[in-house]
């Protein structure tokens, strides 16, 4: 879920990339980020119907959480917050205790195995005051009562890249591979205060393993475990008789024609077409009439000169 407002914004020197530093080395926003939920998509309903499930049948596969009680969810959130509140666009706010009852719905549909919540926003850590669920470790980049500052200034654009915490965590992810034994007690001590300014939180007392044993990538950049079975699997569906009822001639199609294309360089370096011109409508025609004739009326015939 993102509000992708920044890639294309007119203020962007460089469209369709967002850099995490202002040498602009690493773009966050390279091929490989895929958004689900976007703009006015990214709504507190949404989010909550998205992690409880509760969402209608025709939704497709890219907008659900395909979970289950073997999985490990990684919740991260970044924005604008206060004390047990953190704002959606602007115009909304998701509270600590919808969060938590969201969490709760999910261990009793048994929607995840762990959850690792991270959140990056002023008094980051009453969002995770009021959580129940077993299986929970949360981070936050402040303390109740504290502001999450931000980093990496660009002048050229008049704001700042990214906050401090998401910052440093970032640059710590960058080392990790998927063999790394770096746990979750080292990314407890990625930003200390002399470098957060805030200082960073963290919750263990739900979580069931100590945080020393969890590997980092148990979360992150993780190998997707797989299950090796002796035995033969049967399909479903009869694949030789779905082939048997269709003749190889009748599956065939015409190749498909595509409308020739200039490439995507040339479009967006392309020098914009010249809109037509068109007579000003009558509304307009109107208007100046009605301007000359007060004018005429007001100050006589010998200042119609200064109209033209």
């Amino acid at each position: 879920m993102l509000a992708d407002d920044m890639a294309c914004n007119p203020r962007n020197p460089k469209p369709a990339t967002v850099f995490s530093h202002k040498n602009m080395e690493l773009n966050v926003y390279g091929d490989d980020v895929e958004v689900d939920y976007r703009s006015y998509e990214v709504t507190v309903e949404n989010f909550l119907r998205v992690l409880t499930g509760r969402i209608p049948p025709s939704t497709p596969r890219s907008k659900r959480l395909l979970s289950d009680d073997r999985s490990n969810i990684l919740i991260y959130m970044t924005g604008h917050g206060g004390n047990g509140f953190l704002k959606f666009q602007d115009s909304e706010e998701i509270t600590n205790v919808e969060l938590a009852d969201a969490f709760e719905q999910m261990w009793q549909k048994r929607r995840y195995n762990e959850l690792l919540f991270i959140i990056d926003t002023c008094q980051g850590a009453s969002m995770y005051e009021r959580f129940y669920s077993p299986n929970i470790m949360a981070l936050a980049s402040s303390q109740v009562g504290e502001d999450s500052l931000s980093h990496q200034p660009d002048l050229e654009i008049g704001v700042h890249l990214m906050d401090r915490y998401t910052f440093y965590v970032l640059e710590f992810l960058e080392e990790i591979h998927p063999a790394s034994q770096t746990n979750m007690n080292d990314l407890f001590q990625v930003c200390p205060k002399s470098l957060c300014v805030s200082t960073p939180g963290h919750r263990t007392d739900l979580f069931q393993r100590d945080p020393q044993n969890v590997l980092i990538t148990d979360f992150f950049g993780s190998v997707r475990k797989v299950e090796i079975t002796a035995g033969a699997l049967a399909l479903d569906r009869d694949v030789a008789a779905l082939e048997s009822k269709f003749p190889e001639e009748e599956l065939a199609t015409e190749p498909l024609k595509y409308a020739e294309q200039l490439p995507v360089a040339q479009i967006i370096h392309q020098k914009p077409k010249q809109k037509d011109w068109h007579p000003p409508g009558g509304f307009i025609l109107g208007l100046w009439a009605l301007i000359i004739m007060v004018f005429f009326k007001t100050y006589g015939i010998k200042h119609m000169k200064h109209v033209f």
